[in-house]
């Protein structure tokens, strides 16, 4: 009994200072250390602000101050107001509308810079004239719409000139069309990235032995291009739907507070002192987006197909 004791300790003692072991502890610690400071600010700086705008959302709010007795009337009047109701389904509609736009506008930007321009340099190049609008003030980009959209504005002008139209069109500016014309012409570069850094990474030699088979350009698009590339329309797709669904700037400034999207009611809410109201409509909206990026990330596995 006793040898068979002193037995067991050796070899506990051995596996406990096995080299292995040792190294798994060092790189655990490693890894925890790593983590940790990235963890510590999104606690502090994500988690905890989203705890408190979801516990700000029960307080009782009055005309002008809110007190942090818990009730559900903000969440009541929110949910029971066909405004706000409305305003739900606006903010998604302009959102599912500019997500088509910028897929439809940018994949043939990606698909060229991409796929059919092979010079790193030129790439690059066409990649920072896409850019080059995001070296100016966002507000500057989206007022500088106005001039162009509106009845005295470059469009109306040409088209006049051309006898194309007899009066100005005036839905062209403070209207919903204008909201998409600048949400899309904004957002749009950040679509063409991810598309074309996965374009990017398709080797030619597999297209080329597709034409060499005789698939017609639709083809080898169908059944190689496409769904090599999803994995980047995805990532688009994601960053494109978190910028849309919080606009309130784009909105504001060229419906003439004629479209009212979620943010502009977290806008309004906040400028009136309603503090609990404005935490709901910021809840509602988080839990949209929470949605909507969780539903991209079961349509394509990032984690495999990149």
């Amino acid at each position: 009994m006793s040898a068979f004791s002193t037995d067991t300790l050796a070899t506990s003692a051995q596996t406990a200072e096995s080299p292995a072991l040792i190294r798994e502890r060092k790189d655990r610690r490693r890894a925890l250390g790593l983590l940790t400071p990235g963890l510590i600010w999104m606690a502090l700086f994500m988690v905890l602000p989203m705890v408190m705008v979801v516990y700000v959302s029960f307080w009782t709010q009055t005309t002008f101050a809110v007190n942090s007795e818990l009730t559900t009337a903000s969440w009541e009047r929110f949910l029971s107001s066909p405004t706000y109701l409305s305003a739900i389904w606006t903010t998604l509609r302009i959102w599912l509308i500019v997500l088509v736009l910028t897929i439809l506008v940018g994949y043939p930007v990606a698909l060229f810079i991409g796929l059919f321009v092979r010079n790193k340099t030129i790439q690059t190049a066409l990649l920072v004239a896409c850019v080059i609008p995001f070296w100016t003030s966002f507000l500057i980009r989206v007022i500088a719409w106005r001039p162009m959209l509106g009845t005295e504005g470059a469009i109306n002008t040409i088209l006049l000139k051309l006898g194309v139209i007899s009066e100005p069109l005036t839905f062209l500016l403070f209207s919903e069309f204008s909201v998409l014309v600048g949400m899309t012409q904004i957002y749009c570069v950040f679509m063409v990235g991810p598309i074309t850094f996965m374009l990017g990474r398709i080797d030619i030699s597999v297209i080329e032995a597709a034409r060499d088979l005789g698939a017609s350009f639709g083809t080898v698009f169908r059944r190689i291009i496409l769904p090599l590339s999803l994995p980047g329309v995805m990532v688009g797709s994601i960053f494109v739907s978190v910028m849309v669904l919080g606009e309130f700037a784009t909105a504001a400034s060229l419906s003439g507070r004629k479209v009212n999207l979620l943010g502009n009611i977290i806008v309004s809410q906040v400028g009136s002192l309603k503090w609990a109201f404005a935490a709901v409509a910021g809840v509602v909206l988080t839990i949209i987006i929470t949605a909507v990026i969780a539903l991209a990330l079961r349509l394509v596995d990032l984690r495999k197909e990149m």
